[in-house]
């Protein structure tokens, strides 16, 4: 009789056995990230978002391993979720939102006085004076300035990688910038995506690897294994839709500069962002390649409606942009 239960139990493990474990690395780079993104119930709220991909042509035909699920009954939301964000499911009541900022208002994104100030031994080099700024839902905003006059600075404040000297930052109705970081790296993992002008990829992973990054770190250990299957063949189509799919298992070091940037995009992708934040993405490429790397990005804006707050010296880039600032004197400027 016990034999007869142990059976099914055999049967469905082997499956599992069947795909190969992660690299060493993988395993390394997933436990270290891991570490400090399962500490207990305020992460409820990060997980319940069913985090979908957006792709420029098509979303991905996969369902997403992140099954959509409502808060239990007498759970109150955390104060850092950001709204429901897909109108076919059940939207949840917000934490005390700010009136003001409201995401009715149409204002995704709000920086209030910013000031950002570096210091070289003794001296102080300001560098932002107190920057406004709205970024509107669905809105392409390109943000322009000389070099050294703060672009890449705000862009990593709005992407909370760091912190302000004074003034706040909101995003869809909450005020972001002094959230624990319990709380702000999974609002950061799983609705602010971030390309940077370096790519950042790790050396020792696969592209696909690479791509599955922000997965590894922002679900369980067991979360991530139970569901690898799904989330690697996200991952693959969305390595497709950027044009990578013959690159799956080269290292970056077999990558050109402009399929490192590809690559780059479909990580900055893969949670599904509600925001996209692109630090001169085409910087580091010849002409012709960073106009592909432009058209994927304004395919997702246009046909997806994702959000894109994009840093750029080239005017040219600026143009199609729905709106450009320009930073000058460390304050923000409308074009």
């Amino acid at each position: 009789m016990s034999d007869d239960r142990k059976q099914p139990v055999r049967r469905a493990s082997g499956p599992q056995r069947v795909e190969a474990p992660p690299t060493k690395s993988s395993r390394e780079t997933q436990a270290r990230s891991i570490a400090g993104h399962d500490g207990g119930p305020h992460l409820d709220f990060a997980s319940a978002e069913q985090a979908r991909p957006v792709v420029a042509g098509r979303v991905p035909a996969v369902a997403h391993p992140d099954a959509p699920a409502d808060p239990p009954a007498g759970d109150a939301p955390t104060g850092d979720a950001p709204a429901d964000r897909r109108s076919h499911r059940p939207s949840r009541e917000p934490a005390r939102p700010d009136p003001s900022h409201s995401p009715a208002s149409g204002c995704q994104l709000e920086a209030i006085g910013l000031k950002k100030s570096f210091h070289k031994g003794a001296v102080e080099i300001p560098v932002l004076k107190g920057v406004d700024l709205r970024v509107r839902r669905g809105e392409m905003l390109a943000i322009v300035g000389q070099s050294g006059s703060g672009k890449s600075t705000l862009l990593h404040l709005l992407a909370t990688l760091d912190a302000p000297d004074d003034g706040e930052i909101h995003y869809d109705g909450r005020r972001i910038d002094r959230l624990p970081s319990s709380q702000r790296d999974p609002l950061r993992n799983r609705h602010l995506g971030m390309i940077f002008q370096f790519y950042h990829l790790l050396p020792e992973l696969t592209t696909l690897e690479n791509v599955l990054v922000p997965v590894m770190i922002g679900r369980s250990t067991w979360k991530y294994f139970r569901h690898r299957r799904a989330y690697r063949q996200i991952a693959t189509e969305l390595l497709a839709m950027v044009g990578l799919s013959h690159r799956l298992k080269h290292r970056p070091r077999e990558l050109s500069g402009g399929e490192m940037q590809r690559a780059a995009i479909a990580r900055a992708l893969i949670p599904g962002p509600d925001l996209l934040l692109a630090d001169e993405p085409t910087g580091n490429l010849d002409q012709t390649t960073g106009r592909e790397i432009l058209e994927i990005l304004y395919s997702l804006n246009r046909q997806h409606h994702l959000t894109i707050v994009m840093v750029t010296h080239d005017p040219e880039i600026a143009r199609r942009a729905d709106r450009i600032v320009r930073l000058v004197d460390g304050r923000v400027e409308t074009l």
